[in-house]
């Protein structure tokens, strides 16, 4: 049941301007007299849309040829609507996936000489190594375990990445390989050595192109010839049970270096 608010509302929104119920419609304002006149029955619809007023006059008016609606379709419920066809041209060029961009790994490295080795020492703290650091003491003693000098020679200034802190450069785990590979191939140029000890992780997977698996294992690496992975010296300090291993893979190694003379 519409109040009479609602049902004009509904009419207004049918374009109807002038309407005649069939019955009396409960709450509904009072009906003009000019508008009672009869009118043709209606069967399916509720309420029929009336010309403009007539003239008053004691006989009724022949009824008007009505006007055919615009067919309106209302969707039913539980009837998807149907999707807009798509252009042909965006179904066969789809739009191309953006790349992902990987961070720049973030690690320092310095290069050391001892006798005929070259060793490529991650810094855990990024700094330089300072004569009665824990970690440097570290490493004399693991020099002078495999019968080299204690006092290893720095090569050059730590290599320390991202080289850039702004700008477009390329500096992912990919050019962070070829710059470290290639800075070792240079020193390599300069002067051989017959093995190239990798100690830390960064070094190992820039250098040797391997992971953490490959401690105590020895690696041929492109370019770089044969290496020997090792773990950092602040995880050894961290753990000292991991200096059994790397003691019995020197033993296996050691004849390499102190065979050339």
């Amino acid at each position: 049941m519409l109040i009479e608010s609602r049902r004009r509302a509904y009419l207004s929104a049918m374009q109807v301007v002038h309407w005649l119920p069939r019955a009396e419609l409960p709450f509904a304002a009072p009906s003009r007299p000019e508008l009672l006149l009869p009118v043709a029955p209606v069967e399916d619809l509720e309420f029929e849309a009336c010309p403009a007023q007539p003239a008053p006059s004691a006989a009724p008016a022949a009824p008007q040829a009505r006007a055919e609606r615009p067919k309106i379709e209302i969707p039913r419920p539980g009837s998807a609507p149907k999707p807009a066809a798509k252009p042909v041209e965006a179904e066969e060029q789809p739009p191309a996936p953006r790349p992902v961009r990987v961070p720049p790994p973030r690690f320092a490295l310095q290069l050391l000489r001892a006798g005929r080795c070259l060793l490529l020492v991650e810094l855990a703290t990024g700094q330089p190594f300072q004569s009665r650091d824990p970690s440097y003491l570290l490493l004399k003693d693991m020099l002078r375990a495999a019968g080299l000098p204690d006092a290893p020679q720095l090569i050059g200034e730590p290599v320390r990445w991202p080289l850039l802190v702004r700008g477009n450069m390329d500096q992912g785990p990919d050019a962070a390989r070829d710059f470290v590979q290639g800075f070792i191939a240079a020193r390599l140029e300069e002067a051989p050595c017959a093995c190239l000890w990798l100690i830390g992780l960064p070094a190992i997977r820039y250098a040797g192109q391997a992971e953490a698996e490959a401690y105590y294992q020895e690696l041929k690496v492109d370019l770089l010839g044969d290496a020997w992975a090792l773990p950092g010296l602040e995880l050894l300090m961290d753990e000292p049970q991991r200096k059994a291993d790397v003691w019995k893979a020197m033993r296996q190694l050691m004849a390499r270096w102190k065979s050339v003379k």
